[in-house]
């Protein structure tokens, strides 16, 4: 699970690569593209402009580079030529990168267009919940104190936080240990080490923690219909707290770490 300082440095670069996508996916304007058209968009940028592979791409039998997720759809939505993004809805886009043998994981919750203002607390209050995990991380914390910050944070806005899926170690596979759950309890769990690196990827509901799998084996989607938002970063732990592998420019610019 600990990664050497070259690792690392490695690591940073797909970090660093797969933040250029989401960079890229900002200037876009997504109302009005098919789900398919934005896979088509990433696969080309990541291989072409960044000569890197998209790691989601057969992995466990997917075909695609990308999850989409639009509103009540909690994760590992499948991109489709007739499923069109609309004015009004959160689409999570959750996309992997792999350079140099090492893997990236992130995602986003994407407000597209003019989304009640419901959406929009929820969007906001989800991206809150994977900085309070982030937060917790340094060495000698404990794996329950990321999930018991998150949580919080949810149940404080009376939200619910998905239980059925989890953060994870990542490197040279996509999965690797430990498991990171984004609910426990404080100074339980595993000690963190400097070095280990996994990723912090909370779905928070507007209504009940639990979730169905529609009949493509894929799409997971709330239990009763309302939205679900999620966002990832990639994390390292440090000597002294927490790298965020994957931050953007405009996260950077705003203190977000």
């Amino acid at each position: 699970m600990v990664k050497t300082p070259d690792e690392l440095a490695l690591m940073r670069v797909s970090g660093r690569l797969l933040a250029s996508v989401f960079e890229m996916l900002d200037r876009q304007t997504l109302a009005g593209m098919s789900t398919l058209a934005i896979n088509d968009l990433v696969e080309r940028f990541i291989t072409d402009d960044l000569a890197a592979r998209p790691a989601s791409k057969g992995q466990y039998g997917f075909r695609f580079v990308l999850n989409c997720s639009i509103n009540h759809v909690v994760c590992h939505g499948v991109p489709s030529a007739g499923e069109i993004v609309r004015d009004g809805d959160i689409i999570n886009l959750d996309i992997t990168l792999e350079k140099n043998g090492f893997i990236a994981d992130s995602s986003k919750t994407y407000l597209v267009g003019e989304p009640s203002p419901a959406a929009r607390r929820l969007v906001r209050v989800a991206r809150e919940a994977m900085w309070k995990g982030i937060g917790q991380v340094r060495p000698g914390a404990h794996l329950g104190d990321i999930g018991a910050a998150i949580e919080r944070h949810a149940r404080t806005h009376g939200y619910s936080v998905v239980r059925d899926f989890c953060g994870h170690g990542i490197g040279r596979d996509m999965h690797e240990a430990p498991q990171v759950l984004h609910f426990g309890r404080p100074n339980t769990g595993m000690r963190l080490r400097e070095g280990m690196v996994f990723t912090i990827e909370p779905m928070i509901n507007q209504g009940r923690r639990t979730v169905a799998t529609k009949d493509d084996g894929w799409t997971v989607v709330t239990s009763d219909g309302k939205l679900s938002a999620q966002f990832e970063h990639t994390v390292a732990v440090t000597h002294d707290g927490v790298e965020v592998l994957t931050l953007r420019d405009d996260e950077r610019r705003a203190g977000a770490a």
